[in-house]
């Protein structure tokens, strides 16, 4: 049945999708099958080919089989955009193993409860991060670390150089001398190439994305071989433009997070593309890959554009090789839509989603009508209703506004261990997204607020509740409540309102200085303001809407 929206998708993409039953890895092969000698992934320089990649990921498969991972078990994952992360995922998955994506940005208190959550019991981590994972491994259930380096893989000088700049430039680290610490180079050369053969249903889960709770406790996202490769398959039929094995993308999306893992690195795989990885998005790295490898599609985040734009080399660099852009996270200022597709000649397409739709599920037509502020039109086969906030059931009339619910081959199968939590997002085979939305004439959508409490800072989920009560294990914290307010580049920022304890004095500094030993950097807040008291609800319920109701009216009185 067409749905309103049908009429508004671009030439040449189907209203459904005849979906192939195949999973990632089992495309990756069908990629090297293909185009053996294409490059699959450049780094620094250093280019892999089909062949050589999916080599690369038998000799893992093999070699995690021979260290006790089974079927079922899980493997952590804890790096940056590296070759290795590419192979360390594909060769997971290739065994029936479920990925746990870690971000190398947590604290230790963060990765520790991932890590338990999980119940992983091997690792692969950077070399920066392993004395630390090391000393946390006694805490968990992980029993083998493979460690590797940004140094691994690198071309001619660089390799040679590396060793002799990367501890002053704190780009490696040395690895303490520990039993069951192995390292990835060596592991790859003492497993043989033959693939290895695992029954996998396409059912099966493959990924636990972890992703905040507003209770402030990280759930994994549970998504299927299915979720991952139906999803990859979406985002083919949008951009029927771009030509199977022939065009490039680029890295700068972290793979930790769902929206790079599907829109870059599992996409590109797919289509037997190239990909350029960058490890750290910066913008001068960014312009040095694009006017150097010449990336022919270009997913990023809000604050990739923004920090482009805004360097001195921009205007000066060829930036024509772009033929589309994808964007998300948060809304794209329409000055920087403008600027950037006039500097490029190529379209931007905002789109939506969340963790627990791996993650996409809405974005303005490729080739079709893009509407300013709106995250666009539900993808093929996913269907989408503009529920009532109070009873969740009722549909609302076009153009007023509701809780947005999706359902979708792409939704999540549940949370790991939380079956409360799972109940309550998935309902009747709809997944409640806590987003406040509306839907126009065309069937274009609009994020008109967040039902949840959810702070988007520079393409990054920050949950206030976990900065909350990080924040209320301070012995000189009576309350502390943190919300989002407006930034120009990075969309929003952490604010956090804090009242001291009776007869106790505190500083701004030393809540950042206590912030930055217990969250990830990007989670640390930039403001800091002391109260002698918090509004409340009539129950004494901190009143964070209000809070930054009062931090958005302070602004614009500015």
């Amino acid at each position: 049945m067409d749905k309103l929206w049908h009429s508004s998708y671009a030439p040449g993409v189907p209203h459904t999708i005849d979906f192939e039953e195949i999973t990632l890895p089992d495309a990756l092969t069908r990629s090297r099958e293909k185009y053996p000698k294409n490059t699959a992934l450049i780094f620094q320089g250093y280019s892999v080919t089909y062949s050589k990649l999916d080599e690369m990921v038998n000799r893992l498969a093999a070699a995690y089989i021979d260290l006790g991972v089974k079927k079922g078990d899980r493997i952590a994952i804890l790096l940056p955009n590296l070759i290795q992360c590419v192979v360390a995922f594909y060769a997971a998955l290739r065994i029936g193993a479920v990925v746990v994506m870690n971000n190398p940005l947590y604290s230790d208190r963060e990765l520790e409860h991932q890590l338990n959550d999980s119940e992983a019991t091997l690792l692969v981590c950077l070399d920066l991060l392993a004395p630390r994972m090391i000393a946390l491994r006694s805490k968990t259930k992980v029993k083998n670390i493979i460690v590797t380096g940004i140094g691994d893989y690198l071309p001619f000088p660089k390799s040679l150089l590396f060793p002799l700049v990367a501890k002053k430039k704190g780009m490696k680290a040395d690895v303490p001398q520990a039993e069951n610490v192995l390292f990835f180079k060596k592991v790859l050369a003492s497993y043989p190439p033959t693939p290895v053969r695992v029954d996998i249903a396409f059912d099966d889960i493959a990924l636990f994305q972890y992703t905040g709770g507003t209770t402030g406790v990280s759930k994994g996202v549970m998504l299927s071989h299915a979720n991952l490769s139906k999803n990859v398959q979406m985002l083919k039929a949008w951009f029927p433009t771009f030509t199977e094995g022939a065009e490039i993308g680029i890295a700068m999306l972290p793979f930790f997070h769902v929206f790079g893992l599907t829109c870059v690195m599992n996409y590109c795989i797919f289509m037997g593309w190239a990909d350029i990885l960058i490890p750290r998005p910066e913008p001068a790295a960014i312009l040095e890959a694009v006017t150097k490898f010449r990336p022919t599609f270009f997913p990023a985040v809000p604050t990739m554009y923004i920090g482009l734009l805004a360097h001195p080399d921009t205007k000066k660099s060829d930036l024509k090789s772009i033929k589309g852009c994808f964007s998300g996270s948060a809304p794209l200022p329409v000055e920087v839509i403008k600027e950037f597709e006039s500097m490029t000649g190529a379209k931007i397409v905002e789109g939506f989603g969340l963790t627990e739709s791996t993650p996409v599920t809405h974005i303005n037509p490729f080739g079709g009508t893009t509407k300013i502020g709106s995250i666009g039109v539900p993808l093929p086969d996913t269907d989408c209703r503009i529920v009532d906030l109070d009873n969740g059931k009722t549909d609302m009339k076009q153009g007023k506004s509701g809780e947005l619910i999706i359902s979708g081959p792409q939704v999540m199968q549940g949370y790991y261990n939380m079956p409360d939590e799972t109940a309550e997002t998935l309902r009747d085979g709809w997944l409640y997204t806590g987003d406040v939305a509306t839907m126009d004439e065309d069937g274009y959508f609009y994020i008109v607020d967040r039902k949840k409490d959810m702070i988007i800072a520079g393409g990054y989920n920050i949950y206030p509740r976990e900065i909350d009560e990080v924040l209320y294990e301070h012995p000189k914290v009576q309350e502390a409540c943190a919300v989002g307010v407006p930034d120009e580049y990075r969309g929003e920022t952490v604010k956090v309102f804090i009242v001291p304890k009776p007869g106790e004095t505190l500083t701004e500094e030393e809540i950042l200085t206590y912030c930055k030993e217990k969250l990830a950097k990007y989670k640390v807040p930039k403001l800091v303001e002391l109260r002698d008291s918090l509004p409340k609800s009539t129950v004494g319920k901190v009143l964070r809407k209000e809070l930054r109701a009062q931090e958005i009216e302070k602004q614009k009185k500015a």
